[in-house]
């Protein structure tokens, strides 16, 4: 799992990818990105030739988003390289967050 982020010098913004290794996908046959900056809305990550999938977002800089894959539209799982994590508020599960 990484997350990549590529400030930009014209704008206040940030591009980000989100990427889950193909040992982390376990099998699932779809991955998506479910964040603060979407309204949870799950979409689609990209699958790679290497088995990982892969979605790039653009976030405005200076705050910090929740977000969390999901596996198969059933599995809600965290990133390993996320920057911290809080409680969701919803269950006993965390949030990954990603801070610009």
């Amino acid at each position: 799992m990484a997350v990549a982020k590529q400030f930009l010098k014209s704008k206040p913004l940030a591009k980000v990818t989100f990427e889950l290794s193909a040992e982390a996908v376990n099998g699932a046959k779809t991955v998506a990105l479910a964040g603060e900056f979407n309204g949870w809305d799950a979409q689609a990550l990209k699958k790679q030739k290497d088995g990982s999938y892969k979605t790039t977002v653009e976030l405005p800089v200076g705050g910090e988003y929740q977000y969390r894959y999901v596996l198969d539209g059933t599995t809600w799982t965290n990133d390993s390289a996320a920057d911290k994590y809080v409680p969701s508020g919803v269950s006993y599960d965390e949030n990954s967050v990603v801070v610009l």
